[in-house]
């Protein structure tokens, strides 16, 4: 992960749309690069974030470059420096995770939102749609509540998280409490594991987005050799030093499932056929870009009028979302008119 420091505030940038912004199945794929509006660029500043969260002066180390930095083979630090960034960048009071939870990257994270604010800005003069107005669905919102927290501080939405662990809703739901957000952010238990979507929306319910992390893998082993190759990669993988199993920890629903990435974003395409006039935008992130060919032949059997693969960047990791939709422009059009226009 790199190490940018705290950037300036500004007025948020909004970039161009993409060239070709009414793509169908055959989805277009954006230039990877982390986001303009991302408020993680360059170096994070580590004397401003221990004076907001002490406690992460104990995590200090350097890195192989002599620079300074955390030890990201700690889940300890990693939950530590995530509450830091939380704090100082969003304004998140209190933020905490029950031990062996995902702990993920917040700059990533905050990326896809990013993305996503750009797709609703397409057709309604690049402005992105602010406020209550905006409704979010996160799909497995998990212990962390990442996505709701960094959505609701920089553009004001209003999240559902949905989840099928009662204890990941209950760390997430005591996150919100504690900071006072229970009016802009709600939770909701998908009571089944083998569905999603389906007993989940409301008959009269609408959403602008809906949002899913996946679980990439299709089976625990599967899950800890991708941890083993990341530590390879980054240079940790010292023979005398006990590393954690699992990157940024995470329990079994979390990181995997039968089949799967590929089988869960099937399932999650095949889903959403049954609630397709009730959201805009459908999406999720997909890890391993071998799946995407079988996920736009999904799309195309699914029906979707457009669908879109954004490309993301963060240093040296890639990775994307793809996002589509049932509506068609004129639908488009009187969505933005009766809920965001007036």
């Amino acid at each position: 992960m790199n190490t940018p420091r705290t950037p300036k505030r500004s007025s948020p940038r909004t970039p161009k749309p993409p060239r070709n912004p009414s793509a169908t199945a055959s989805a277009v794929a954006e230039k990877a690069a982390l986001h303009p509006r991302n408020r993680h660029q360059g170096r994070y500043d580590f004397a401003q974030l221990i004076k907001a969260t002490p406690e992460l002066a104990g995590f200090m180390i350097l890195n192989p470059y002599g620079k300074q930095s955390i030890d990201f083979a700690d889940p300890a630090a990693v939950r530590v420096f995530n509450r830091a960034l939380l704090k100082s960048f969003y304004g998140i009071r209190h933020w905490d995770i029950p031990a062996d939870y995902l702990c993920p990257p917040v700059p990533g994270r905050a990326d896809y939102l990013h993305f996503l604010a750009d797709l609703l800005g397409e057709g309604h003069n690049a402005v992105i749609p602010r406020g209550a107005s905006v409704r979010a669905l996160d799909i497995g919102v998990g212990a962390n509540c990442i996505y709701p927290l960094i959505g609701h501080s920089d553009y004001g939405w209003q999240f559902v998280g949905s989840d099928i662990d009662v204890t990941a809703l209950s760390a997430a739901r005591a996150i919100v409490q504690a900071n006072g957000l229970q009016k802009s952010i709600t939770f909701r238990l998908q009571p089944r594991s083998d569905q999603i979507f389906n007993g989940l929306l409301q008959n009269e319910e609408r959403f602008e987005l809906t949002l899913c992390n996946p679980p990439f893998h299709a089976s625990l082993d599967e899950a800890r050799r991708g941890s083993q190759r990341k530590w390879r990669a980054l240079g940790k993988a010292d023979p005398t030093r006990k590393l954690p199993v699992l990157n940024f920890g995470g329990q079994a629903t979390e990181l995997w499932c039968e089949g799967g990435e590929a089988a869960f974003v099937a399932r999650l395409i095949a889903e959403s056929t049954n609630v397709g006039q009730q959201v805009l935008w459908f999406s999720t992130l997909v890890s391993k870009a071998s799946n995407l060919p079988g996920i736009e032949s999904a799309l195309r059997k699914a029906g979707v009028t457009r669908s879109r693969v954004v490309e993301m960047a963060q240093g040296q990791k890639q990775s994307r979302f793809v996002a589509w939709t049932f509506l068609n422009e004129e639908q488009h059009r009187a969505w933005r008119a009766e809920r965001w226009e007036n």
